[in-house]
């Protein structure tokens, strides 16, 4: 499988309306991109980490599920293209501090009812 060639800053620069902050993250290096070894590492000081993988959507449903149990002070999320509309370019799985996170969603009114 060749290698996908990806413009990340393209990438969270559409993702402005879902998820607001990244894109600063990113420009600041607040988040890292790299390939998936099979286990992630910690974040330490970084906002976000990416990890390109080549894992089909059930795959990285069933890492993402048991590294959201086995690590709770993180929130893993997954990507891949086939879903279209927000998704990543490549399959990828996604890492972010829970509490940072959570802080900021409620900043932005994420969890606000309409």
């Amino acid at each position: 499988m060749a290698a996908v060639e990806v413009n990340w800053q393209n990438y969270f620069e559409s993702l402005k309306k879902v998820c607001p902050w990244s894109l600063k993250a990113y420009t600041q290096g607040n988040i890292e991109i790299t390939q998936w070894k099979g286990y992630p590492m910690d974040l330490d000081n970084l906002e976000a980490r990416v990890y390109v993988s080549k894992h089909n959507p059930r795959q990285l449903k069933k890492i993402h599920t048991r590294l959201n149990l086995e690590r709770p002070i993180e929130e893993w999320l997954w990507s891949h293209p086939s879903f279209q509309d927000y998704s990543a370019p490549v399959p990828c799985l996604i890492q972010q501090d829970r509490d940072k996170l959570y802080s900021i969603r409620s900043k932005i009114g994420f969890f606000d009812e309409d």
